[in-house]
């Protein structure tokens, strides 16, 4: 099979798990290749569609966070599309591809697969919804809005996608939780829906060598007996990465049992006046690149922590998880689906740092050795998440939708 991938940005969440789907399918045998915006000529699609919401938006904070899809590029005779057996949609927005351009390329007559990478293809704009629900009628009283209610911008988009969304299209999300919500909405509730998770490469992602680890801390100048806690500092001041939660949550941490010796490892951007808040000593790794590095940085940590009070199925979770490191997180999205709460780590309820820090404590210092957690934690991800696995489920679909079975 040639099957063609479709994504905004090589990089990034969507992007990252694109590049691996992709090689997951090349080493079972397919040609799978990735097309992106870069790779099309002119910007001016990602110009318009930001400046199109800035009428609308109800401040900065949500100017990334909604999408119109009016604008993009006619890839319909694109050289790549014209060879695909399948063309596979993940994340398109930000000017790659608008409503017309998708409906274009199903008019082509082949297969259409879209992975949906969160809540955005089944909204009437934005990419997560917050407490708002109205995406299961027809969307409206948009609360991205500056001039939310009836027949608002959300409204339009929404009618817009229900008049131009093809038939011939199958849905996947990343997680169960995503597939219920698609299943629940009145976009997508009379389309098929599939869940298969991202895929991840087990032999880059794996439990480092013990020599490795403490080299890792050692370099950092962390302390041989420390406890290490690493989180993921991309933008900690959004409101759904939860870092409010998670400060709170350190801060109860050390209160309550202060005969622990943690320490905190950053991997990503940090505002150092955010790490100076921290109630323990914090070592800042800034942004890796490195597949490698990133690994190592896992391999390091005696947990991680996510508290993402939205979210889909993280990399980063994945990324821990197949280095042997526990995880502790809110009950969010598809993190629950990932970590089984008391067997790969702590799923702690929405928005309760008190539970969180219990958590923690509990990875750190409860009655399952860290070194049984490690072992679970791998294995979740060799049964669910490698690359074979997640690229024999894919081949299955794409049977499907070809005809082949």
């Amino acid at each position: 099979m040639n099957i063609l991938l479709l994504n905004t940005y090589p990089h990034g969440g969507a992007g990252t798990a694109c590049r691996r789907l992709q090689a997951a399918l090349q080493e079972s045998g397919q040609t799978a290749t990735l097309l992106s915006a870069d790779q099309v000529p002119g910007k001016w699609p990602f110009y318009a569609e930001r400046l199109s919401f800035l009428p609308y938006e109800r401040d900065k904070s949500v100017r990334f966070s909604f999408s119109l899809a009016n604008f993009g590029h006619d890839i319909s005779q694109h050289p790549a599309v014209q060879a695909a057996d399948v063309l596979h949609l993940h994340w398109i927005n930000q000017g790659f591809l608008s409503l017309k351009n998708i409906r274009q390329l199903a008019e082509t007559g082949k297969p259409v697969v879209w992975t949906l990478h969160d809540m955005w293809v089944f909204t009437g704009g934005c990419h997560y919804s917050g407490e708002c629900r109205a995406y299961r009628q027809a969307c409206g009283h948009c609360p991205y809005l500056r001039r939310p209610g009836v027949g608002d911008l959300s409204q339009r988009i929404w009618s817009n996608k229900k008049r131009l969304f093809p038939k011939n299209i199958h849905f996947v999300t990343c997680s169960d939780w995503l597939a219920e919500e698609a299943r629940s909405s009145g976009l997508l509730r009379d389309y098929p829906v599939h869940s298969i998770p991202n895929s991840i490469d087990t032999e880059v992602f794996k439990p480092a060598l013990p020599e490795a680890r403490a080299q890792l801390r050692r370099q950092q100048g962390i302390a041989p007996e420390a406890l290490v806690v690493l989180f993921v500092a991309m933008k900690v001041r959004e409101e759904r990465k939860g870092f409010s939660y998670l400060l709170d949550a350190l801060q109860r941490l050390k209160s309550s049992h202060p005969e622990l010796p943690v320490e905190i490892l950053v991997m990503g951007q940090s505002a150092p006046e955010d790490l100076s808040r921290l109630p323990y000593p914090a070592h800042s790794l800034g942004m890796l690149r490195d597949p490698l590095e990133i690994a190592s940085a896992y391999g390091a940590a005696d947990v991680f922590v996510i508290p993402s009070l939205e979210d889909n199925l993280p990399n980063t979770v994945m990324e821990a998880l197949a280095c042997g490191t526990p995880v502790v997180g809110f009950q969010t999205g598809g993190i629950p689906q990932m970590v089984e709460h008391l067997a790969q780590g702590y799923i702690a309820p929405q928005r309760d740092s008190e539970a969180l820090a219990a958590g923690l404590q509990w990875v750190l210092q409860g009655p399952i050795p860290l070194a049984e957690l490690r072992a679970a934690a791998r294995e979740k991800v060799s049964r669910h998440y490698a690359n074979n696995v997640v690229a024999a489920r894919y081949l299955d679909l794409y049977r499907q939708v070809l005809g082949l079975q």
